[in-house]
């Protein structure tokens, strides 16, 4: 499948007019990290599980950074929790602003690809390229490389900018938020289909601002519980077309990512992002996949207006990193990538070397809500040819932005039957 992260197929049984079933088949080999990660330093988790994705490596970095200063009794310098903060908005703006202009928008604009889309929409496609320059530029300046940074430790940093370093990347910000307001407005009018996700929403929440780095866990039927809680609610199967994990919260299928952080967590958007949102008509919840695009773009024009708020605030602190020591136990951090809820759990021994890891990335937990949804919209839609069949399958996985290669680590259509 073009225009996703990683490989995959669609495998979809027809009987007499109906769709007995649609596998969403995972195909790329398991890279075997929480394998490799055992009987290593509890100081390397952060770089090694960096490298499981080049699109949101600050997730897995600081999903295990706060499992492992948690079990060892860490607890970040104000000044360098907001820098962690500042670094995860640069990597949510490079992230969501790759998926918008490259891999999404040209699905509504009857485009093929972005390149396609270029030669009829320069300015909107150099549009999207500079606000992810800009998010690349934080992430250049904080974590020392915009892929896989080499910056981050456990708590804190190797070293960290002098103020003046920002005004540079300020100002690319400042542009790129502007450009972000504008085509937000744009997508707005497009024709989305209706559609409604029915299931469980789950994200990361924080009752001071919208969680990004950090937070608890909490879900659209009432639950809240610490990223601790986690593993108590989730389980985790085999299934036989896929490489990835199938997830379940309580034994039912649950979607994460920006509708379930959207719907849980707009109280806590900036007054900017929050205006914008309904300015383009996003209530205080979005359930419609189609529209996931929508919040995206609000989620960039969050990002950006909190990191000039952060940069606006920034002193440079006066230690790079807390000292953090090994201490036997378990911890377990969550924080939202921008296509989802990223958990961790490591168990350490008395050393600080690693005993057993759990990384469950977004795509897996959403891989049984794909499947349902693209069984609903093939049902809906035998009528169409295989061509444009296969189209409209495609136009559903982007709205999930799925990150394939990370979760086993889309689309060769197989429909049977008819």
């Amino acid at each position: 499948m073009a225009r996703v992260e990683g490989e995959g197929a669609l495998h979809i049984v027809v009987h007499e007019g109906v769709v007995e079933s649609a596998e969403l088949r995972i195909y790329e080999p398991p890279r075997f990290f929480e394998a490799l990660l055992r009987g290593r330093a509890f100081t390397e988790p952060p770089d090694i599980t960096s490298r499981i994705c080049g699109i949101c490596p600050v997730a897995y970095q600081v999903s295990a950074c706060n499992a492992l200063e948690q079990v060892c009794g860490a607890e970040l310098d104000p000044p360098l929790r907001a820098l962690r903060r500042l670094l995860y908005c640069g990597e949510w703006i490079a992230s969501h602003c790759l998926h918008i202009f490259l891999l999404h928008l040209p699905d509504f604009l009857g485009f093929p690809d972005a390149v396609a889309l270029a030669r009829t929409e320069r300015a909107l496609v150099e549009q999207g390229l500079a606000l992810k320059k800009a998010g690349n530029a934080l992430l250049e300046l904080i974590g020392g490389r915009a892929i896989h940074p080499v910056n981050v430790k456990l708590g804190g940093f190797y070293s960290t900018p002098e103020p003046r370093a920002f005004t540079e990347v300020a100002e690319q910000l400042r542009r790129g938020l502007d450009d972000a307001v504008q085509v937000a407005r744009r997508v707005a009018r497009f024709d989305f289909p209706v559609a409604d996700i029915g299931c469980e929403l789950v994200a990361v929440t924080d009752p001071a601002h919208y969680a990004i780095e950090t937070g608890e866990v909490r879900t659209s039927g009432g639950l809240a519980f610490p990223a601790a809680g986690f593993a108590e609610h989730l389980s985790e199967r085999q299934v036989r077309h896929s490489t990835a994990l199938h997830a379940t919260l309580d034994g039912r299928q649950y979607l994460t990512g920006p509708l379930a952080r959207y719907t849980l967590n707009s109280a806590q958007l900036s007054p900017l992002a929050r205006d914008l949102a309904a300015e383009i008509g996003l209530d205080g919840s979005c359930r419609n996949p189609f529209r996931s695009i929508l919040v995206r773009l609000v989620e960039v024009v969050y990002a950006l207006d909190e990191a000039l708020s952060l940069i606006a605030d920034y002193a440079q602190p006066l230690r790079a990193a807390v000292p953090v020591q090994p201490h036997p136990g378990t911890g377990h951090g969550v924080s939202e990538a921008p296509r989802g809820l990223l958990y961790h759990r490591y168990e350490l021994d008395a050393e600080g070397i690693v005993r057993a890891a759990t990384i469950v990335p977004p795509t897996s937990q959403n891989q049984a809500v794909m499947e349902a949804d693209l069984r609903r919209v093939v049902g809906d839609n035998l009528h169409l040819s295989d061509t444009a069949l296969t189209a409209l399958c495609e136009s559903i996985i982007r709205n999930y932005d799925p990150c394939i290669s990370c979760s086993a680590h889309f689309l060769v259509l197989d429909v049977t039957g008819r």
